[in-house]
C-alpha cells in the first residue's frame, strides 16, 4: 500500500485566441491516451484526491480522472449532527478500494483514507517522540480504550494508566489526555499509549525542583496520596513524605483515615531529611502549639471538666479533656464501690463529668476522678451509725472467714464466722447464708481509718453459756433432736441455739454399731449430759447413761412395790440405789418363804395335831 496520489491530468489553458477545434479523432486519441496512462498508473489500496460531482441520497460521485466516474456511501459524510457535510464541488481525499465494481464504477472510501492518513500522522509522531491527545472512552480487559485523531483505537493499559495502580478506572471514562505512543503496528492496527510516561517524567522535574530547597524544620504544603494504618504518604511535588500517626494530631488518632482522604491538601512540617535515601519524615501537630504547655493552669487540681471517653481498659478509662490533652479515671475513681470493669460505668464515646485530682504536665498525665461528684457513702454512714446500732441489709458476698453485710450504698460489714453463734461452730459461713439474704446484726466496732465495720448476729441474742451451766448440769437426762449424724458422732439440739455432741462409745453399748444404724436426723431422743466444759463451750451427752439411769429408776420403783417383812414397823427400806435385777429376785424370794414359815408355826391345827 503507498501514500501516493495522482492528480487528474490537467487541461491546457486557453490563450484567448480563436483556435479551429481540434479534429474529433484527435481528441478522442489524446484522451484514450490519458486514460490508459491513468489506469496503469492508479492501484487499489492508493489514496488519490477527487472532485465531488454529485451528492445523492445514498452515495456520493466522485471524479478522479479516472475511466470512470467513484463511488462513495453517504454514511461516510455524515457528521456528528446527522447531517450531510459535503457538497458538489468539494476536493477530498478517498482509498480505491476497487477499480470496477460490478456497475463498471470505482469503488472508494473517505474514511479509510482518513485513518490511513491518521495512522501516517501518529507514526511520524512516534519516531518524533512526540505526544498524541486522546480521550477514554471505553473500559476494556487489562486496561482502557483511548480515542485518538480520526476516531483511530488506542489501547491504553492498565499498569500505564497511573504512577500507581488505579482501582477504579471507571472515574477516567470521558477524560481526555496526552499519552506517549509505545508500541505501533501499522499493520495490525495495533497502538499502545502510556500516560505514566508522562508522569513520570513530569515527577522527575517536579522532584528536582523540590530537592534543591527542601530542608529539616521548611513548613511545606503537599497533597494526601497514600493512606496506610501507620499513616499517610504526603506528595510534596515529585518526591513523597511520610506523616506518621503520631505526629498527625496531639490528639488521639486510631486510624489516618479518621481525619484524611486521599487528595486532601495539608501543611505539614519537615522534620527529618536524608538526602542519600531521599526519606522525608513529616509532621502536622508541629505546625501548632502544644496543648500541654497551657494544661498546668487549664487544669488545676480539684477543677471540674468535662470530656469524652475515649479509651477503656481494665484499670480505668481515658478522657480527652481537649485535643492532645487526656486525663486517666482509675477504676478506683469512679465509684465508691469498685466495679468489676470500667465498661460497667462508662462506654465509649460518653460524655462526662468528672474531677481533676492531680497533673503532672511534664509527664503529660492528669488523674480525673468521678466518684468524688457524689457524697462519700462513709461520711453519711458515721454521721448516721455508730457502734451498738442494729442494722439490716442484705448479704453482697460470703467468704470462708465470714459473711460482707450491706448497710448502705458503699458500705459493707463483715461478721466474721466466730460472731455468728454463741455454741455453734461454723466452718463455713455458706451453710447457713446465700447471697441476698436479708441479715440482721449489731455494729461491734468501726475503723474509721481503714474504713471498716465489724458486725455480730449473735450479740443480739443473750449468750447461752451463761445459764447453760445451771440449766444443764452434768447427769441432766433430758430430750434432744438429732440434727446431724457422722461416722464418729451425732450433733443434737438441747433447744433453739444450745447444741450437744454424742460421741460414738456413748450411742449404743455394742461399739461395733454404726451410729447412723441407731439414730437419724429428726429423732427425738433421751440423752444425759455427762460432761459440761465451760471453757470450750462444749456439751458432751450419752445416751448409754441415759439408758442406765432409766433401768436404775424402774429396778427402784419394783423394789419399792416389794411387800414388807411381818412385825416390822416403820416405812419400807428402800432398795440400794445400784441393787441389779437379780438382788431385787432374791429379797423377792426371801420375803416369801418367810411368810410360809410364819404360817406354819401359827397354825392351830397344826398346833392341835402335834
Amino acid at each position: 500500500m503507498t501514500d501516493t496520489q495522482t492528480e487528474p491530468t490537467e487541461q491546457p489553458k486557453s490563450t484567448g485566441a480563436a483556435e479551429p477545434p481540434p479534429a474529433a479523432e484527435e481528441t478522442f486519441a489524446a484522451l484514450f491516451e490519458a486514460s490508459a496512462t491513468r489506469a496503469d498508473q492508479l492501484r487499489e489500496g492508493d489514496i488519490v484526491s477527487g472532485s465531488v460531482i454529485k451528492v445523492g441520497k445514498d452515495s456520493v460521485v466522485v471524479d478522479i480522472g479516472y475511466k470512470s466516474e467513484g463511488v462513495i456511501s453517504i454514511s461516510e459524510f455524515i457528521d456528528a449532527t446527522g447531517s450531510v457535510s459535503v457538497n458538489p464541488g468539494d476536493r477530498v481525499d478517498v482509498l480505491v478500494e476497487a477499480k470496477e465494481n460490478e456497475y463498471g464504477l470505482v469503488l472508494l472510501s473517505k474514511e479509510k483514507a482518513d485513518k490511513l492518513k491518521v495512522w501516517d500522522e501518529i507514526s511520524a509522531a512516534c519516531e518524533r517522540d512526540e505526544l498524541i491527545e486522546g480521550t477514554i472512552t471505553q473500559r476494556v480487559k487489562g486496561g482502557l480504550s483511548v480515542t485518538v485523531r480520526g476516531g483511530v483505537k488506542a489501547f491504553l493499559p492498565g499498569s500505564q494508566v497511573d504512577l500507581r495502580p488505579v482501582r477504579n478506572l471507571d472515574k477516567l471514562l470521558g477524560q481526555t489526555f496526552n499519552f506517549k505512543v509505545i508500541k505501533f503496528n501499522k499493520k495490525r492496527g495495533n497502538i499502545v499509549l502510556s500516560r505514566r510516561v508522562l508522569l513520570e517524567r513530569e515527577r522527575d522535574q517536579l522532584k528536582q525542583a523540590t530537592l534543591q530547597n527542601l530542608e529539616e524544620g521548611q513548613v511545606v504544603t503537599g497533597t494526601i496520596k497514600n493512606i496506610t494504618e501507620y499513616g499517610a504518604f504526603v506528595d510534596l511535588g515529585g518526591i513523597d513524605g511520610l506523616l506518621h500517626i503520631t505526629d498527625m494530631s496531639w490528639g488521639r488518632v486510631n486510624h489516618p483515615s479518621e481525619i484524611f482522604n486521599v487528595g486532601d491538601k495539608v501543611t505539614v512540617k519537615v522534620l527529618k531529611y536524608n538526602s542519600d535515601t531521599e526519606r522525608v519524615s513529616l509532621g502536622i501537630k508541629q505546625t501548632m502549639e502544644d496543648p500541654w504547655n497551657t494544661a498546668s493552669e487549664a487544669y488545676k487540681s480539684g477543677k471540674r471538666v468535662s470530656g469524652k471517653v475515649v479509651s477503656l481498659t481494665d484499670y480505668g478509662a481515658f478522657v480527652e479533656l481537649e485535643q492532645g490533652v487526656e486525663g486517666l479515671i482509675h477504676v478506683s475513681e469512679m465509684t465508691w464501690t469498685k466495679p468489676k470493669h470500667p465498661a460497667k460505668v462508662l462506654e465509649m464515646g460518653q460524655d462526662v463529668e468528672c474531677v481533676v485530682l492531680d497533673i503532672d504536665a511534664q509527664n503529660k498525665r492528669i488523674s480525673l476522678g468521678l466518684k468524688q461528684l457524689e457524697p462519700d457513702p462513709w461520711s453519711v454512714f458515721t454521721q448516721s451509725y455508730s457502734p451498738g446500732d442494729i442494722i439490716r441489709g442484705k448479704v453482697r458476698s460470703i467468704t470462708d472467714y465470714g459473711v460482707f453485710v450491706g448497710i448502705e450504698e458503699g458500705v459493707d460489714g463483715m461478721v466474721h464466722k466466730s460472731d455468728l453463734s454463741w455454741t455453734q461452730r461454723i466452718l463455713n459461713p455458706a451453710e447457713l447464708y446465700r447471697k441476698g439474704d436479708e441479715v440482721e446484726a449489731i455494729i461491734l466496732s468501726v475503723n474509721h481509718d481503714e474504713k471498716k465495720v465489724s458486725l455480730g448476729v449473735k450479740q443480739l441474742y443473750e449468750d447461752p453459756w451463761s445459764f447453760i451451766p445451771e440449766r444443764y448440769p452434768e447427769g441432766t437426762v433430758l430430750e434432744v433432736r438429732v440434727i446431724q449424724v457422722t461416722d464418729y458422732d451425732a450433733q443434737v439440739e438441747l433447744e433453739r441455739g444450745v447444741e450437744g455432741t454424742i460421741p460414738r462409745a456413748e450411742i449404743s453399748h455394742d461399739l461395733d454399731v454404726e451410729p447412723k444404724s441407731v439414730v437419724s436426723e429428726g429423732d427425738i431422743l433421751k440423752a444425759q449430759v455427762v460432761r459440761l466444759d465451760v471453757e470450750d463451750r462444749k456439751i458432751t451427752l450419752s445416751l448409754k447413761e441415759a439408758d442406765n439411769q432409766e433401768l436404775d429408776e424402774k429396778m427402784r420403783y419394783v423394789a419399792d412395790q416389794s411387800p414388807r417383812t411381818p412385825g416390822a414397823s416403820g416405812p419400807a427400806t428402800p432398795s440400794r440405789s445400784k441393787a441389779t435385777l437379780g438382788d431385787l429376785l432374791k429379797d423377792k424370794l426371801g420375803d416369801i418363804s418367810g411368810k410360809d414359815s410364819a404360817a406354819e408355826t401359827e397354825s392351830p391345827s397344826d398346833s392341835e395335831d402335834s
